[in-house]
């Protein structure tokens, strides 16, 4: 196993991803389920998502479900990854956290985001607009004030001021800056646009200004990592996901996973096929000697101090496999078929 490997923390966020003929309450138990295995594994931490009005996925109360996830394990981090700042008010954030903290205390972690409802449709439902985004960083800044009392009002968020709830900033483009100037660690992604992903980091560590939450930039690589006993099955891991990107980009809708050998066999127009073929590229696949080498590449090209694998995809044994052979790699197991 490389040293940059063996240096670097490894983490797992799940979206609860619904799959065709089964409910979303079967993709929330997964999601608790998986954490109990991620656990098992020595993942550092378990996170989840938050997403609305969306078909394909369950994940719409991420505080609440990170709260199942935590009372089902014992010793993994749990967190978030992220909260939608914009999406709700500061205050409610910081109780909803101080709540976990308070429940789970020195194993929660407070993941945040600055984008808003995936379609018009979803912003108005949640009293939000495009532009609520742009003010991310007040936001951010009036949240953390929660906790630490300053915030000039009168009013208290009990329990969570005193509290210490690490805080991530999710980011890409201007993200990053207001992750550096806050002083606050970040996860950056993906692992399809290298390039972009690179002068992400090189802007956050340029700027980064020390805070009472970090001393030093901390980075988070987050993005797709499928291991298989052949590149072929590592690949198949990809099908539905990508498929349902693809959907998505042609029907202005998020369907549920299909599994891999129907995307196979569903004709695509040429459009649906461009889209399918960009959302299989990119990730990290393939044979535990072939993702060894590429995570290393990641690593040392990014300087990250973690890995955060977002893998989704219909077939939960292959996905469940998939991290217990990645979970050897970062073990410096010698697992072979």
């Amino acid at each position: 196993m490389s040293s940059a490997i063996a240096s670097a923390r490894f983490s797992v966020l799940d979206r609860s991803r619904i799959r065709e003929g089964h409910t979303g309450a079967q993709a929330l138990r997964d999601t608790v389920a998986l954490a109990r295995e991620a656990e098992r594994l020595g993942y550092h931490r378990f996170w989840v998502s938050e997403h609305h009005g969306v078909p394909g996925v369950a994940g719409s109360a991420p505080t609440v479900l990170a709260a199942a996830a935590a009372g089902a394990t014992r010793t993994i981090r749990v967190g978030t990854g992220g909260v939608m700042l914009p999406n709700h008010r500061p205050l409610v954030v910081a109780e909803q956290f101080g709540v976990l903290e308070s429940l789970f205390p020195g194993r929660i972690d407070m993941g945040l985001g600055r984008s808003v409802g995936f379609t018009d449709g979803v912003r108005r439902a949640l009293g939000r607009d495009k532009d609520d985004a742009d003010d991310f960083a007040a936001q951010l800044e009036e949240l953390l004030g929660w906790f630490r009392g300053t915030s000039p009002s009168r009013v208290h968020a009990y329990p969570a001021e005193g509290l210490s709830v690490p805080p991530f900033v999710l980011a890409m483009g201007e993200g990053t800056l207001i992750a550096a100037r806050a002083g606050l660690p970040m996860v950056i992604g993906d692992l399809r646009d290298r390039e972009r992903m690179r002068q992400g980091v090189d802007r956050y560590r340029t700027h980064f200004r020390p805070s009472p939450w970090a001393s030093e930039p901390y980075v988070v690589v987050s993005g797709t990592v499928a291991v298989a006993a052949t590149p072929e099955e590592a690949r198949r891991l990809l099908l539905p996901e990508a498929w349902s990107m693809a959907y998505s980009r042609t029907h202005g809708t998020f369907p549920p996973l299909p599994p891999a050998e129907r995307v196979e066999g569903r004709p695509m127009t040429a459009k649906e096929r461009g889209f399918y073929e960009s959302g299989l590229s990119g990730h990290i696949a393939g044979t535990e000697e072939q993702v060894a080498d590429e995570l290393e590449r990641v690593l040392k090209d990014t300087g990250a101090q973690e890995i955060l694998v977002t893998t989704s995809t219909y077939d939960r044994e292959a996905l469940l496999d998939s991290y217990r052979r990645l979970a050897g790699i970062v073990n410096g197991e010698n697992r072979t078929g």
